[in-house]
């Protein structure tokens, strides 16, 4: 009786083992998720010497100039002025002024000139700066402790950690660690996920995007049902931007350093915004007639006719643009102005909410 029993299980267990392969066999399998973190690395697909001749400050008799210049200067000042009085009469009136705190890691030339800048217009419409410096060298657990007190200090009502940050250091951690009340950057992920999803609003909106918005609607630039084509899809401008115009009903499409076809992609565009870093990387044949340009690139080539040995230009080449397109913003003195404004408008928000609640 008892070998009865163990052939049946003997039987039932070979059988088991068979059915289970035959289903392994036929299983589907998924391959491995694509790591959505690969790097934009734009590799330029023509010579790129013109980046050392081409000026967005040529002399109109010197080409067949046809684009309207979309000057950011006025636009900032006329930001800076209404936010410098809402300033003043909040001190008049409760006592109090907004705060900005900046954290600044290492000695990069270039986000020290941004912090620089930052405190500049700070202490110009009446923003009481703080800003913290570290060295390039520091661990985590500082910089975290430098975001802590700024998060829990109540004079501060901004926090920006300037980027880039030191390569040892998790800036997807820092950024989280921001109180998403004081992330007037708009790069807390809380604040990201609320910008892309409808029916939601972020607590701030990334500044470069936001000026984008705002210059070519002070410039009466239909947005509503236009083809936007955004180069670039880095956090700091091309990804925000491109959910920004959907929020504004644009049909968007991105092309990043992944895009077979990039300049066929762009040729559709109504208007196209580009944030991609590599100068004149956008050529004219890129663009079709009458588009609306928004350069958001901001690069440093080297000009030994220039005092400083260097001057700033956009990603894409002005001079072949500017003879196609209808409208175009200027490097420098385009959307960069107008992004130290929304900073600026952000930081005044974040002091209105935190009094408004206490």
């Amino acid at each position: 009786m008892q070998d009865r029993a163990a052939m049946f299980y003997r039987m039932l267990e070979k059988a088991f083992h068979s059915s289970a392969q035959r289903a392994n066999k036929h299983r589907l399998r998924f391959p491995p998720l694509t790591p959505v973190d690969l790097p934009d690395i734009w590799i330029p697909r023509h010579d790129t010497s013109i980046a050392k001749t081409c000026s967005p400050h040529l002399k109109t008799n010197s080409i067949c100039q046809t684009a309207r210049v979309l000057e950011g200067k006025p636009i900032a000042n006329d930001i800076n002025s209404r936010i410098a009085a809402e300033i003043c009469e909040m001190k008049n009136t409760i006592g109090k002024t907004p705060g900005l705190g900046v954290i600044l890691v290492g000695g990069r030339k270039d986000s020290q000139s941004f912090v620089h800048i930052k405190m500049k217009a700070c202490m110009k419409v009446g923003i009481a700066p703080f800003t913290v410096e570290l060295p390039e060298d520091c661990t985590e657990a500082e910089l975290f402790d430098a975001v802590s007190s700024f998060n829990e200090n109540p004079l501060i009502h901004g926090v920006v950690v300037q980027l880039p940050l030191p390569k040892h250091l998790d800036e997807e951690k820092i950024i989280s660690y921001v109180s998403p009340e004081k992330d007037v950057d708009g790069f807390h992920p809380t604040n990201v996920g609320n910008l892309a999803m409808r029916g939601r609003e972020p607590s701030f909106i990334p500044c470069a995007s936001k000026s984008c918005i705002e210059l070519l609607l002070r410039n009466d630039v239909e947005i509503k049902g236009k083809n936007v084509v955004v180069v670039g899809r880095s956090k700091l401008g091309g990804l925000p931007t491109s959910l920004l115009m959907q929020r504004h009903h644009a049909t968007v499409t991105t092309v990043h350093a992944f895009t077979g076809n990039p300049e066929q992609v762009t040729c559709g565009a109504d208007i196209l915004v580009s944030d991609i870093g590599v100068p004149n990387m956008i050529r004219g044949h890129w663009l079709k007639p009458g588009v609306i340009v928004v350069d958001m690139g901001a690069n440093s080539v080297e000009d030994t006719g220039s005092l400083r040995g260097h001057r700033l230009i956009g990603d894409v080449c002005y001079e072949e643009a500017i003879v196609k397109a209808s409208a175009i913003t200027p490097v420098p003195g385009g959307v960069g102005p107008i992004t130290i404004s929304m900073l600026l408008s952000n930081t005044v928000d974040a002091a209105k909410r935190t009094y408004r609640n206490t």
